[in-house]
């Protein structure tokens, strides 16, 4: 087999069916019937996958939705039912011989922006853009859910040369960092000695591999909810308890909050939305909101005094509140000893032309808490950037990426397993 040709026929297959984060159920029919072909993998879904109570951002509108998508395009019945709702895949290959537990991140979901229509965009010149509307792989995970399945292939290839076991971990609800935790929670990860993962493209060439990539951040997503009482506005407005007056005071006063004086710390409103008609005390307001801070202690410092904030208002406005958790990101920690087995792979891998140590990315994410529950375990964790040239930035409509860049990335991958779990 072509490995390489594989994985770009397997990118624009997934680049076609895009979908968002806990409805990505045509995708994780995709993977579950290309890892089921192959011999030797054992595969872990639905609830067995996932933490249930550490799930997060899980909106269950959306999940019947693209459930009932994937019913249409012909999924198979059965194939759905064993997902029991919830997408994602962690697979797992034992070889029979004793050695190390490898685990290998590919996160699946995509970005809800519409691919442009632009004929010079290559999906469009080669037919393989996306067939939902307003949903796009604008981020590169078609990619690496490729190279994912790619490497499943190549394990089972090369069993007899060997060792250890090999978990692949199709994670679903990487955008909004929400679904790391949940799989981290299932405790499939507990006896995993190394965990691997990487992203494609970012600021990176083709050609170019990061092993520590700077400026990723830790992150807190929260959604508030403010409830509040009716009333007339003259009438009887004593009666009124304003939820919309609330929304803004509270905005205006986390958007002006105090930074942390050792490092970078962001908050950000993205969305206020209040009220039902202009001639009635507005009974309800929501906020989306995120932090974000260059340590866990300063993340968790501008998390602090965000709910500070939200409590003190309700309080002065006289209205309930509902604070709820929907995303989280944590500290990228990468090991030395690790680093420098992926530094040595990309150097052995022909197309790769250049291995940094550092450059700055700016972003969060949930690979973190996958790493995080390893290292709790006692194993040891990677992160770096695969460099594939792209079009536009990162979850901009006219987002692509060199396919070259799934030949360092199945080089990088495929050379890092047989250092770690080779005979």
């Amino acid at each position: 087999m072509n490995y390489v040709e594989n994985a770009v026929a397997l990118r624009r297959k997934l680049h076609k069916i895009p979908e968002l984060g806990w409805g990505e159920f045509k995708t994780t029919a995709l993977i579950i019937e290309t890892l089921e072909k192959i011999p030797g993998w054992k595969l872990f879904l639905g609830t067995d996958q996932i933490g249930l109570d550490a799930v997060m951002g899980r909106s269950l509108d959306l999940v019947e939705k693209h459930l009932e998508r994937a019913r249409e395009a012909g999924v198979n019945p059965e194939v759905l039912k064993r997902m029991n709702g919830y997408t994602g895949c962690i697979a797992e290959f034992d070889t029979g011989r004793p050695g190390p537990v490898t685990a290998l991140r590919f996160d699946i979901d995509c970005v809800g922006v519409e691919e442009t229509d632009r004929i010079e965009h290559l999906p469009n010149k080669e037919k393989f853009a996306s067939t939902h509307p307003g949903e796009m792989h604008s981020c590169g995970h078609d990619g690496h859910t490729a190279v994912g399945l790619t490497m499943a292939q190549w394990i089972a290839d090369n069993s007899e040369k060997l060792k250890g076991k090999i978990k692949l971990i199709f994670q679903p609800a990487e955008e909004g960092v929400r679904g790391g935790a949940a799989q981290a929670a299932s405790g499939k990860l507990d006896d995993v000695d190394y965990i691997f993962g990487s992203h494609l493209a970012m600021c990176s060439p083709t050609g170019e591999v990061v092993i520590n990539p700077l400026g990723i951040l830790c992150t807190t997503k929260l959604d508030v909810r403010f409830v509040g009482a009716p009333a007339h506005p003259t009438m009887t407005p004593h009666l009124g308890k304003n939820a919309l007056a609330c929304a803004c005071a509270t905005v205006t006063q986390l958007l002006g909050m105090a930074r942390h004086g050792k490092g970078l710390g962001c908050v950000n409103v993205g969305i206020i939305s209040a009220g039902e008609c202009r001639n009635v005390i507005p009974v309800h307001a929501q906020i989306q909101m995120e932090v974000r801070g260059e340590t866990a202690e300063i993340n968790d410092f501008m998390v602090n005094q965000a709910l500070r904030i939200i409590k003190g208002n309700a309080i002065s406005y006289d209205v309930k509140y509902e604070i709820e958790k929907v995303g989280e990101a944590g500290e990228m920690i990468n090991d030395p000893e690790l680093g420098k087995i992926v530094a040595e792979c990309a150097k052995e891998t022909p197309e790769c032309k250049n291995v940094l140590d550092g450059k700055h990315v700016g972003c969060s994410e949930d690979f973190t808490l996958l790493a995080q529950r390893v290292r709790a375990h006692g194993g040891k964790s990677e992160f770096c950037i695969i460099g594939a040239t792209r079009t536009a930035a990162h979850h901009q409509r006219e987002f692509d990426f060199d396919e070259k860049g799934l030949d360092v990335a199945f080089g990088v991958f495929s050379r890092f397993v047989k250092k770690v779990n080779g005979n």
